[in-house]
């Protein structure tokens, strides 16, 4: 799918997904993953988040991670 083709609608939005703090990461990516129908595109708070790849060193899970941690502080 296409960001142009994408509206807010479509989306999930993961602000209201229940993960819990002190869990490790890893079982909170899993969580995240499994809870979201479309990981590469979803919303927080109603504004649009879209994860891409991009030739760097930097693992998914070192970007998913980031993402997370700065969603549920």
């Amino acid at each position: 799918m296409k960001l142009e083709e994408v509206t807010l609608d479509d989306l999930d939005e993961t602000s209201f997904l229940k993960i819990v703090k002190r869990k490790p990461i890893n079982e909170k990516i899993i969580g995240f993953l499994k809870e979201v129908k479309n990981f590469y595109i979803f919303k927080v708070n109603g504004k649009l988040v879209r994860i891409r790849f991009s030739n760097t060193d930097k693992t998914a899970e070192d970007c998913l991670t980031r993402v997370l941690e700065n969603l549920y502080r």
